[in-house]
């Protein structure tokens, strides 16, 4: 990775983008984005769309969603202790010792997930954290002291835990679920212009907000733009970590290339032009297959308006909604490969209907 690209990831990573509170991420995003774009598009609720050949006809997107799960102040007792709600799926099994960041007009509070000591816990019946037991201890008394701080009920809390590189091979930290995505398709955008390509459609690289509370920002921005075409970028597990039942959850692993999922909301004739273009430009990828929906913003571009025609493109991810969750580097490169390769064999006004 050029290092330009690496201080734009770890800046864009390590800026807090919870869910509705996006827009210091989409800052950062849209500035790296601009030398690479005609004009960018900014929605009422903090969507980011860059495009490219904006007077086209055709409009292709590819999208990431840039919000990262976080917490909710709900509670403040007359201790100073605080008690929270989940902003998207944050996980309570994982809080209790974790360092937090609350988010205030007066600045950043630090804070911790308090939890009893190993000795005073009852070994016969030991009590699992739960949203009724995690609590956070911004080292403050009374909840006056903790409101001097400018903490109050419907502050946002995210956990502190930044990028690191581990082993030279995976991208570690929190929020890589999805802002890896947002890097992927701000990198093909790269490549496009730094390699004077020329696209016969207009491009509409997408980075949505509030994904994790149920695709909000993508359905409102695909009703927006009215694309013609959709590759949705996003993660899945790697299945091959421990706890995980292949039966149900498939075979797919960090390493092996990113995913293409079979789904209702993945069109066909989408998803085979992608595995056409992987096999022809020798880029490994995996397949996976969904119930009923992706869980993806896929289904928000879908299903919006009379229909997009829509494919999903995954990055393996061990240990998804934690502060460890990590990606291979090679998964990531081969992801921006694949969508960049699709893109330049694209012809414009394709009619990806099954009958004509």
């Amino acid at each position: 990775m050029r290092n330009e690209s690496w201080i734009f990831l770890e800046k864009y990573l390590n800026t807090p983008s919870p869910t509705g509170f996006e827009y210091p991420g989409q800052k950062i995003w849209l500035d790296y984005m601009k030398p690479y774009i005609d004009e960018y598009i900014s929605d009422t609720y903090g969507s980011i769309v860059g495009v490219i050949n904006p007077k086209a006809e055709y409009k292709v997107v590819i999208e990431a969603h840039a919000d990262e799960i976080a917490w909710f102040v709900s509670y403040i007792t007359d201790d100073g202790y605080i008690y929270l709600k989940r902003n998207g799926g944050s996980d309570h099994q994982i809080a209790p010792s974790k360092r937090v960041n609350i988010h205030t007009k007066k600045g950043t509070v630090k804070a911790v997930f308090g939890w009893p000591a190993i000795h005073v816990r009852n070994s016969q019946k030991e009590e699992a954290p739960t949203m009724k037991n995690i609590f956070l201890d911004c080292g403050c008394k009374t909840k006056k002291e903790v409101e001097k701080l400018g903490v109050h009920v419907g502050c946002v809390a995210t956990f502190e835990d930044e990028l690191i590189v581990l082993n030279n091979r995976y991208y570690v930290g929190r929020a890589l679920d999805n802002k890896m995505g947002g890097f992927v398709i701000a990198e093909v955008a790269r490549a496009l212009k730094e390699k004077k390509k020329k696209l016969p459609f207009g491009l509409y690289v997408v980075n949505s907000v509030q994904e994790e509370i149920g695709l909000r920002g993508a359905e409102m921005i695909a009703h927006r733009i009215k694309p013609d075409l959709a590759i949705i970028t996003d993660v899945t597990h790697d299945t091959n970590a421990p706890m995980y039942d292949k039966k149900s959850s498939g075979d797919t692993k960090t390493g092996a290339g990113p995913v293409l999922t079979y789904g209702p909301a993945v069109h066909n004739n989408v998803l085979n032009m992608l595995i056409d273009v992987a096999v022809k430009k020798k880029i490994k990828f995996q397949r996976d297959a969904v119930y009923r929906s992706t869980g993806t913003d896929t289904d928000a571009f879908a299903y919006s308006g009379m229909g997009v025609a829509s494919a999903l493109v995954s990055i393996p991810l061990k240990y998804m909604h934690t502060t460890v969750e990590m990606v291979q580097k090679e998964d990531v490169e081969n992801s921006i490969k694949l969508i960049y390769e699709f893109l330049l064999q694209l012809k414009s006004g394709i009619d990806f209907r099954y009958i004509k």
